[in-house]
């Protein structure tokens, strides 16, 4: 492959348009994995530095951040980062919402527990994360509530750990306001018409997938999730501090939100139905006040509106460097060549093949990135794109297949997964300050994670058979062969 054609050149060897991107995997692991902090910021300044480092080595420097500069400035980055500052208000909407309390009231109303009450916690958890598209609000929300009233109905602490963890990958995986949902979205391109795939299509196509994984976890949480001791004493005292029923109500702004965003396929109108909603239903049932929308407190901006903007900046952030990273290569001609590679492969020759290598990718990626599902998607998803598109795989299957396998496995292993330091984090300070809370292993957390596991076989199964396998045809539209 000539390299006349790609304007950025380096001295040496074009390996070099790498270092932005070795830097950024440097970042992750000296972050996530050595010293367990889990932090978007960070990911930004490694994303930066990068880039800054990687401009050392080129011989055409002002080549290499025009195509730094065009990488963050492409539709597909703006986009993503658009979309995710208006996300961070309704996730942080649905944190102030008290959610999780009313499905504690709703559980101890009915009066259930053990190895139910841990399928229960399953599927609060997933209606939670899918409302937020926050898995790291899900874990940090619901672990100080669910899991303590677990323990308390007589569940296996590990399990019901695991049971949270499950419900935060379903909703990272599945929810139209993920992030993952909407980088691995975004990132795949039609052919055969303009655009990117859209979130309502991609998450409408997944839903099956989804729920086949979800079915067959919760039967396992409530046949393995009890076995624990129930604790009397003030144990009732503890369950009515977490309880509310006013949190339910808010369910409804999420539905509509779902509703929406399937329908239209668009999902700045599914967002702003869902504040608005939220907001009036909020105020109008007492779950949250004016002031928690945006105010002032001692001299500072609050309120959700506000919190949510700012909290989404460090991964917006880390978005446009890890675009920087990606134009570079692109303009080097590197990423051609990681594609023709692996597109030249006998296995690839196949859609079978194709999709088996996305799915070795987007998993081997995650591994590499500790974890961090949104990282992942972003750095293999050009490639997945490239290959599946060779094949006329259509952008919702590879949409799917990109960040179904990346919260599989990858996601869950102990001592490399974000979401297990994440769990372990919330959990600790619990466990410190209460008498009656076991603390859990990584391993007990990583056994009680039955979706990821499950969502593993479901799609490596429909890789295998074909199921569901659909391919673009004229005009974009899905067709089966």
């Amino acid at each position: 492959m000539s390299e006349e054609k790609y304007p950025v050149k380096f001295r040496g060897s074009r390996l070099f348009a790498f270092i932005p991107m070795i830097i950024f995997l440097a970042f992750c692991i000296i972050y996530f994995v050595v010293f367990k902090v889990f932090d978007m910021n960070a990911l930004a300044v490694g994303g930066f530095l990068g880039l800054l480092v990687g401009a050392l080595f080129t011989k055409t420097y002002d080549k290499y951040w025009d195509a730094a500069l065009n990488g963050i400035a492409s539709s597909t980055s703006i986009s993503i980062v658009v979309i995710l500052l208006f996300i961070g208000m309704f996730t942080k909407l649905m944190a102030v919402s008290g959610v999780s309390d009313g499905f504690v009231w709703l559980a101890y109303e009915i009066g259930i527990e053990g190895g139910i009450f841990t399928g229960f916690t399953f599927l609060a958890s997933c209606l939670i994360a899918t409302a937020t598209g926050s898995s790291i609000g899900t874990l940090s929300t619901v672990f100080p509530i669910l899991y303590p009233a677990g323990v308390l109905m007589g569940g296996n602490p590990g399990v019901i750990a695991g049971a949270i963890l499950s419900g935060a990958i379903f909703g990272d995986n599945l929810a139209p306001i993920s992030d993952v949902t909407i980088a691995s979205t975004t990132n795949q391109r039609f052919r055969k018409k303009e655009g990117n795939a859209d979130i309502g299509g991609t998450v409408a196509y997944r839903l099956k997938y989804a729920l086949t994984a979800g079915i067959i976890s919760f039967i396992l949480f409530v046949i393995f999730g009890g076995g624990g001791s129930a604790h009397g004493g003030d144990a009732e005292a503890i369950l009515q501090e977490s309880m509310d029923p006013k949190g339910l109500i808010m369910l409804i702004p999420v539905a509509c939100l779902l509703l929406v965003s399937i329908r239209t396929r668009n999902i700045f109108k599914a967002v702003t139905t869902g504040l608005v909603t939220g907001i009036v239903i909020g105020i109008a049932s007492g779950a949250f006040g004016w002031a928690d929308i945006l105010s002032i407190q001692e001299g500072n901006p609050a309120g959700f509106i506000y919190d949510g903007f700012v909290g989404m900046i460090g991964i917006g952030l880390f978005c446009m460097a890890l675009f920087g990273a990606m134009g570079v290569l692109e303009e080097s001609g590197m990423l051609s060549l990681v594609i023709e590679k692996i597109g030249s492969s006998s296995v690839a020759r196949t859609a079978r093949g194709t999709e088996l290598l996305i799915m070795i990718g987007a998993m081997l990626t995650t591994l590499l990135v500790g974890g961090v599902t949104s990282a992942s998607t972003l750095t293999f998803g050009p490639i997945a794109d490239e290959l599946g598109a060779k094949q006329e795989i259509h952008p919702y299957r590879r949409a799917n297949l990109l960040t179904g396998f990346a919260n599989t496995f990858p996601a869950i292993l102990p001592f490399i997964s974000a979401f297990i330091f994440i769990s372990l984090s919330v959990l600790d300070p619990m466990v410190a300050e209460s008498s009656y809370l076991p603390s859990v292993s990584p391993m007990e957390i990583f056994c009680g994670a039955f979706y990821p596991m499950i969502l593993f076989v479901v799609l490596f199964v429909s890789i295998l058979t074909g199921w569901d396998r659909i391919y673009e045809g004229e005009g974009g539209k899905a067709v089966k062969k």
